[in-house]
């Protein structure tokens, strides 16, 4: 798959787990592990550009006498996830085309 549109819908992906519920590291990889495969060195420049584009927050929480990044979805990740949900109907579109089905013909 392309790395640009695989980015692309890591963010998103990566958005949903926080949209349901706070998470760290690890448990993001852990939620996403079904669906795609995920790495922590893919993983954490991703919320790295999320945190920068203000659609996640980061807080810290002790864990076992240790510190634990916690990320947090904000309004502007949500839109993020909003506005992909929007234009994926353009992108269907696009892979009917490529896959050679006529979604134009009326016959």
């Amino acid at each position: 798959m392309d790395i640009q549109l695989k980015r692309g819908l890591l963010e998103v992906c990566i958005l949903k787990v926080l949209s349901l519920h706070d998470s760290y590291g690890y448990q993001i990889i852990k939620d996403l592990s079904e669906l795609v495969d995920i790495s922590e060195s893919t993983l954490y420049p991703i919320l790295k550009r999320l945190e920068t584009a203000a659609c996640l927050t980061v807080y810290s929480v002790e864990h076992n006498s240790r510190l634990r990044k916690y990320y947090k979805i904000t309004p502007q990740g949500q839109e993020k996830i909003d506005q992909f949900l929007e234009e994926w109907h353009e992108v269907m579109t696009i892979y009917q085309y490529i896959k050679g089905e006529n979604i134009y013909d009326k016959n």
